[in-house]
């Protein structure tokens, strides 16, 4: 009952009701439509209506918005397991770590990756400590080396000559052999260094280091 006497209907509470369209600001009940998933969405390819579609598509409704949430969640799956391959793989790494520290043998250590390191390019690194220079070498697609850089004579600094196959000390005219790191001329008599490698996926490690006496 209002002041004048009249009596009014109560308006029911729900916004989507008649009652409430006259109201100011409340829109037509029209406008409140259910929300649709656009995952739900049914939309072939071609763009025609279902009932226009081949009878296949009652049994694989593969639609567009379907489509790109399955995309979705496959990069997502996708991603997940190579972080997890590359959890595992640093646990190994740190296994393998503390396994030749237990027996005395130098640490692997990343180094460089495949995308550093152009055919016919090198690159210098230090292993086992900072103090032991040394040089990764790529003479070919699926070939790499590494050296100490320390010439077997005197130690002075060799420098590879990739495109001639040989690795040169300057101090003293030495050379040694690109693939082998043995003396071809020159004061040296024992051949280089060399830094054992491993490849895992596109990072290169060092793993080790061996001191050749031929």
């Amino acid at each position: 009952m209002t002041r004048d006497g009249e009596s009014r209907t109560p308006i029911d509470a729900r916004i989507d009701t008649p009652g409430r369209e006259g109201l100011t600001g409340t829109a037509p009940a029209s406008v409140y439509r259910p929300l649709r998933d656009p995952e739900q969405v049914t939309t072939a390819p071609d763009g025609r209506p279902m009932e226009g579609q081949p009878a296949w598509r009652t049994d694989f409704p593969i639609d567009w918005p379907q489509d790109a949430y399955v995309e979705r969640r496959e990069f997502m799956k996708f991603m997940v397991l190579t972080s997890g391959a590359f959890a595992l793989g640093q646990l190994w790494i740190a296994g393998q770590n503390w396994w030749r520290r237990r027996h005395g043998q130098p640490e692997q250590m990343r180094i460089a990756s495949l995308d550093d390191i152009a055919v016919g390019e090198t690159r210098t690194f230090a292993y086992p400590t900072e103090h032991d220079p040394c040089v990764l070498i790529r003479p070919a697609a699926d070939v790499l080396l590494a050296y100490n850089q320390k010439c077997t004579h005197l130690s002075c600094a060799v420098i590879p000559r990739v495109a001639d196959g040989v690795i040169r000390c300057p101090c003293h005219e030495g050379l040694f052999d690109l693939s082998s790191g043995r003396p071809l001329a020159g004061p040296p008599r024992r051949p280089l260094i060399r830094i054992t490698l491993r490849l895992q996926g596109r990072d290169i490690y060092a793993t080790g280091v061996e001191e050749r006496t031929t």
